[in-house]
């Protein structure tokens, strides 16, 4: 007889590390600016700079035919697929394909691309359109949700009782579609549990958005300047309304400066109610900025605010915790996620403007050495986002391998 010594147990298999032709698709991408967008090409340069063969869909930036072609997104070269779209009227720049053609749209990119893995970004207008069509053609598809149908309704312009219905045919339809994925993804375990009871699926895996911490330069010192900082879309959702009525509540003593980055829709309202609320010479809307001022912008503030109450994650939040920021944000869905309470800043009540203006001033008014404290736990907390983590947890789900520990 043949002893077990003499016929070891077989290895288990190296797992696959050929590369793969991947298709992203997004309703928003760049040029847009917003956290869905970013994380969609954050995450399709780091699938190139690890040797795949990346395509995106998305929509132009007009209703015109693009034939597919490279473009240089966060330094890689990627090819695009730009689909015709329309603009949606009631908001200054979101874009659309026109939803009885995504289907159509999605054969042909499919035929052309022949990808081995297809990643929605959401369960819209072309992620739902590529979802069908590559189920029906056995393409596995992972599909990440970024989306709250609450904040699509901020843009419709039509009164409630119309409104909710539409919510709940648009919870129906992302229950259908995320059932055809090989996997569901969201950027947080509260996003995820908040999807899971939404649409009753289950297992959701939270994912995070990550980032790439070496682009952002912490300064680990106090400041010589009261600067806060708010960085996102200026529109309904976000409630920037709220951080400048708490702003204009801080005692003048502090002489705190209030910069906001971003555009939206909503700027010409908010210029306004920070001129009414006698702050209008203590912010400054910065609109649009590049990536070198953003950085220059976040390494100069005292403090991140953001008062959403309908963050997934918060890819603005990271940033400024990787810039060494504490963080004061509203205690809703994601944002606790990543602002631990006295730790790395505060939690305040959402829409409680007293309650902000006193969190900010607690962090304003700290001792050097404890506003260090809070900058290190920002610095720490921000580490297990890192983004290098999330592109190995979705190359498994793209394979199909068991996901990282």
């Amino acid at each position: 007889m043949t002893s077990s010594d003499d016929h070891p147990a077989p290895k288990a298999p190296a797992p696959d590390a050929r590369p793969l032709k991947i298709l992203i698709g997004c309703d928003t991408f760049a040029p847009d600016i917003n956290g869905a967008a970013r994380f969609a090409e954050r995450l399709a340069a780091g699938l190139v700079q690890r040797g795949h063969d990346v395509h995106v869909v998305a929509p132009n930036t007009a209703y015109r035919r693009s034939e597919p072609h490279t473009e240089i997104i966060e330094g890689e070269p990627m090819t695009l697929h730009r689909l015709p779209s329309v603009r949606w009227l009631p908001h200054d720049w979101l874009r659309f394909v026109w939803p009885t053609r995504s289907k159509h749209y999605a054969r042909k990119v499919l035929d052309r691309v022949k990808p081995d893995v297809v990643h929605i970004q959401s369960h819209i207008i072309i992620g739902r359109g590529l979802m069908r069509i590559a189920h029906q053609r056995g393409i596995p598809v992972v599909a990440t949700n970024h989306v709250m149908a609450e904040n699509i309704l901020d843009h419709t312009a039509m009164p409630d009782f119309i409104n909710e219905p539409v919510l709940k045919l648009a919870w129906a339809d992302a229950k259908r579609t995320f059932g055809m994925a090989r996997a569901v993804t969201t950027p947080t375990r509260k996003a995820a549990d908040f999807l899971e009871r939404t649409i009753d699926i289950s297992g959701v895996v939270p994912i995070s958005c990550g980032i790439d911490r070496t682009n952002y330069t912490p300064i680990v010192a106090p400041r010589e300047q009261n600067r806060i900082i708010f960085v996102g879309r200026l529109t309904a959702e976000k409630h920037v309304d709220v951080l400048l009525r708490g702003v204009a509540k801080l005692d003048s003593s502090l002489d705190a400066h209030f910069d906001v980055v971003g555009g939206g829709d909503q700027r010409k309202s908010l210029e306004h109610l920070a001129h009414e609320l006698g702050i209008g010479e203590r912010v400054t809307f910065h609109g649009r900025v590049s990536e070198d001022e953003l950085r220059r912008l976040y390494s100069q503030a005292s403090v991140f605010a953001i008062a959403s109450i309908a963050e997934l994650q918060s890819i603005a939040t990271m940033e400024a915790m990787a810039s060494a920021l504490p963080v004061v944000g509203a205690n809703a869905v994601a944002l606790p996620h990543l602002v631990h309470d006295s730790e790395n800043g505060y939690l305040f009540e959402p829409g409680n403007v007293d309650d902000l203006a006193d969190k900010l001033t607690r962090v304003l008014s700290a001792a050097p050495e404890e506003y260090e404290r809070m900058q290190r736990c920002s610095l720490e907390g921000v580490a297990v986002h890192d983004i290098n983590r999330t592109l190995d947890t979705f190359e498994a789900l793209y394979r199909g391998e068991p996901l990282p520990a």
